[in-house]
């Protein structure tokens, strides 16, 4: 009798299901191979079953045959990979808690609940880990600094310093961000849920099915509480022609493996910024299409102005006050036909990404048959404990609806559970949140923004600071940007914080941390900063409310 032995392998460099596919088939013609399964390009692992005299070398010279690079698993490292599942027919009787979702809110509601002492399942379809660190922030922030320093070869500030600039590589660039995409994926998530024995995974799409009931692969099962963290997807207008025409999504464009030559981008939020000016770094000739006034439209007015300049300045073609009115493809290119004023106008590129925001994941899920209210975009309606009009129904993340933040989303989970189970009554409190645009430079804000705080009925003070005043800009030689704080009049108290700086994100939270212990500006102008940071900057826009900066010596205040 043939002996049959079960290998799992690690693949790297997949980016879409033709990758898997590839890889597949590779495997399944080596001699030997009895049975070859993919789970998905987002895995990273190919299982196979082969013959006991196979050899793992031939295998992994078989996946590199295809261009991508592939690793037997040691059993002790299967062992470590391994996730406590139930499968179809096992029991998962006593569950206190069961949380529908495998991104950041779920897995922070799953550790808390498990951190409080309660059995909790963790139930996920598909890959693992949610948006952030598969197809949002991991990936796009890798692709980011990765084209910042292919820009800025060749382009030094400071005179007479050069670097050459040599052809773009851009699917090893692909290839670095699937790389770590997929290390974070198992350390962050996989392997983190090996840490807690009462965490049961269970890999299957979850349905409500009345009461407390919840039906997964065929199963019913009847947890105590349930918090709903099912995420977001990329939303598209309905445009005439869009869906015939095909498009792509924020995490279809990171899968492209060769780059166009043009590229519409409609839609100029966070999103969409990001994406635009990776691409156009990349050598795209990118335009950005926006339907209201401004880009960056919720950010506060100068900041939005300020960045449209500097986009423009490196290239980037923006047109703002554009209402699609229908999509065409054809011989290779998309006609996108619309109103921009009172003209006519038609845009034309090879490639178009529709950038114009996320819907919450709660279709098919039951939802309304069990008591749980949606908002008009499909959003679940919670009450500032997180809880729906279920009340043993909790929910978490983007599926709300709001301040869809990888960061917020933790902190929601762990709340949502903590209410849940332990009756705690804490109140859901975002007002005080940094929020980062990562463009170069990049939008950093927390609180209210001027037109925010006037139409909240203050009588407003403004500080508004440019880069060029800050020490630390002016040693690195990249000025571009300025800094605006917003503050009571009456009182000084900070109301907002808007900076646009290559360091913004790592500036704005000392402006969070003031907005949310109500200091002012005061507080904040009779507190030291280092020098020569451009944190520092802050404390510059705070003297600025009352003196001249360009008076001041440097570390004077």
């Amino acid at each position: 009798m043939t002996r049959h032995k079960e290998m799992k392998l690690e693949i790297r460099g997949m980016t879409c299901e033709a990758c898997a596919a590839h890889v597949e088939k590779a495997l399944e013609g080596v001699p030997g191979v009895v049975y070859v399964s993919v789970p998905g390009w987002e895995s990273g692992l190919a299982i196979v079953k082969v013959e006991d005299e196979v050899d793992a070398d031939d295998l992994e010279a078989a996946v590199a045959n295809v261009g991508y690079r592939a690793r037997v698993k040691l059993a002790e490292e299967n062992q470590r990979d391994a996730v406590p599942i139930i499968s179809k027919g096992q029991s998962a009787d006593h569950l206190h808690l069961m949380v529908i979702g495998g991104g950041s809110a779920g897995f922070a509601a799953a550790i808390k609940g498990a951190e409080l002492g309660y059995k909790v399942a963790l139930v996920n379809a598909g890959t693992i880990g949610g948006t952030c660190v598969n197809v949002g922030c991991v990936p796009s922030k890798v692709l980011i600094r990765a084209m910042e320093h292919y820009h800025l070869a060749g382009e030094h500030p400071f005179q007479g310093v050069h670097t050459s600039k040599g052809a773009l590589n851009w699917l090893q660039v692909i290839a670095h961000k699937d790389e770590l995409v997929a290390e974070l994926r198992q350390s962050k998530y996989s392997d983190v849920l090996e840490q807690y024995p009462n965490i049961t995974y269970i890999d299957g799409y979850a349905h409500l099915v009345g009461g407390n009931g919840v039906e997964i692969n065929g199963e019913t099962y009847n947890p105590e509480k349930i918090i709903l963290a099912t995420g977001a997807s990329p939303w598209a207008p309905p445009i005439p022609g869009l869906e015939e025409s095909g498009y792509l999504t924020s995490t279809t464009a990171m899968e492209l493996r060769e780059l166009p030559k043009s590229m519409l981008v409609l839609g100029a939020n966070a999103v969409g910024l990001e994406l635009a000016q990776i691409f156009a770094r990349a050598g795209v000739y990118v335009t950005v299409l926006e339907l209201l006034p401004r880009i960056a439209p919720f950010e506060d007015e100068d900041i939005s102005v300020s960045l449209q300049g500097i986009l423009e300045d490196e290239g980037l073609r923006i047109e703002i006050d554009f209402q699609t009115g229908k999509v065409e493809a054809r011989e290779g290119r998309f006609y996108l036909h619309g109103i921009q004023g009172s003209e006519e106008v038609t845009f034309d590129a090879e490639q178009l990404l529709v950038a114009t925001g996320r819907l919450p994941n709660t279709s098919g899920m039951g939802l309304e048959d069990t008591g749980v209210s949606l908002g008009n975009r499909g959003e679940v309606i919670v009450d500032e404990n997180l809880r729906t009009t279920n009340p043993d129904v909790y929910a978490a993340g983007d599926v709300t609806g709001r301040d869809m933040f990888v960061y917020v989303a933790a902190y929601a989970g762990g709340l949502a559970v903590e209410n849940a189970l332990t009756g705690a009554g804490k109140a859901y409190d975002a007002s005080y949140i940094a929020r980062v645009t990562f463009t170069d430079p990049q939008i950093a804000s927390a609180g209210l923004t001027e037109a925010q705080s006037i139409e909240a009925g203050y009588a407003v003070k403004i500080s508004k600071l440019p880069m060029s005043y800050v020490p630390r800009a002016l040693a690195a030689r990249d000025t571009r940007g300025l800094i605006k704080l917003v503050a009571d009049e009456s009182t000084g108290r900070l109301l907002g914080a808007h900076i646009l700086a290559p360091e913004a994100g790592e500036m704005i939270q000392v402006a969070a941390l003031a907005l949310k212990l109500g200091l002012t500006i005061e507080d904040l102008r009779t507190t030291m900063f280092p020098y020569l940071t451009s944190v520092e900057g802050i404390k510059l826009a705070t003297l600025a409310f009352e003196k001249d900066v360009s008076m001041l010596s440097c570390c004077a205040g």
